[in-house]
């Protein structure tokens, strides 16, 4: 018996083996023991969530290059079986092919990043982890209005950022542009209704505006784009019942539906303390009376 298990031991093919396990083992354990010790100290996520990715691909290409320094000295022969072999599985796995090249092509460019609000595949979220095959999306919208989370997790394969727009909320110009309508009733002040309009979406947005005049200024310097308004722009249209006032302002990418509820509230208490001078505009409805009708029977 302990002759047969010594054979096997001093066999090279068994010896191989128990080295690469060795060595795997090994890097597993000082991968682990590092994102455990270093990175749970970093206090920023965004950091936290990098250092574990270095790390994690650091083991990859250390249990790679184990195994290439174990067997180095057999992969001469097998050149011609991994030509044929590769064709093969090169034709049977082009999709997860192209999702690998999708996550290389998001590790050197700047489609999105983790934390980035984006729209991919017909799915709108925030993209909490990027994998070498899919990115995990934190979903919103669908049922639930205002860009708030659903609490769905997604996860779409790589591959659609070469199948499909990538739309990012928080790339470049981490704001967007958002307007609300308010109908006014006629007769109702026209410019003290202006000026409310003007001095309620300042006073909630002033922050945005000159964060985003700043971020918008080397968007025209990095890009061939027009130098836009950033500033709150208050326009105004007549319909067949009311003044409709439109109110285009730039808003946080996160906080749409928090600033919109902001200046909507201190838009009705301003309209309130006008007495009466400035009026909300409702659809109003006339009934006209129907004129008579003669019914004549036959005698």
């Amino acid at each position: 018996m302990q002759q047969s298990l010594k054979r096997i031991l001093l066999d090279p093919a068994v010896s191989r083996l128990v080295a690469v396990l060795v060595g795997l083992v090994v890097i597993v354990a000082i991968v682990r023991l590092l994102q455990r010790s270093a990175v749970g100290r970093i206090q920023d996520a965004d950091t936290r969530y990098r250092a574990r990715k270095v790390l994690a691909c650091g083991g990859y290409v250390a249990a790679v290059a184990v195994i290439l320094v174990v067997y180095s000295n057999r992969l001469t022969g097998l050149t011609v079986a991994f030509g044929v072999a590769g064709a093969g599985i090169a034709f049977a796995l082009q999709e997860v092919i192209a999702s690998v090249a999708g996550w290389v092509a998001l590790s050197f460019s700047r489609f999105y990043a983790p934390g980035d609000r984006i729209q991919l595949g017909g799915i709108r979220g925030d993209v909490i982890d990027i994998g070498i095959l899919r990115t995990t999306l934190m979903e919103c919208g669908q049922w639930v209005d205002g860009d708030l989370y659903n609490g769905r997790i997604v996860r779409i394969a790589n591959s659609y950022v070469f199948r499909e727009p990538v739309f990012n909320d928080s790339g470049d110009f981490p704001f967007l542009w958002d307007e609300i309508t308010v109908p006014i009733r006629y007769g109702s002040d026209r410019a003290r209704a202006r000026r409310l309009l003007e001095e309620v979406v300042r006073e909630v947005t002033g922050d945005y505006s000159r964060t985003a005049k700043q971020s918008w200024s080397e968007m025209v310097r990095q890009y061939r784009i027009e130098d836009a308004q950033v500033e709150p722009m208050v326009t105004l249209v007549a319909t067949d019942n009311w003044l409709e006032f439109t109110v285009r302002y730039v808003v946080d990418y996160r906080r749409r539906r928090v600033t919109k509820n902001q200046v909507f509230t201190r838009l009705l208490e301003e309209i309130d303390a006008t007495g009466g001078r400035v009026a909300l505009g409702s659809a109003t409805f006339e009934l006209v009376g129907a004129p008579p009708i003669t019914v004549q029977t036959a005698p």
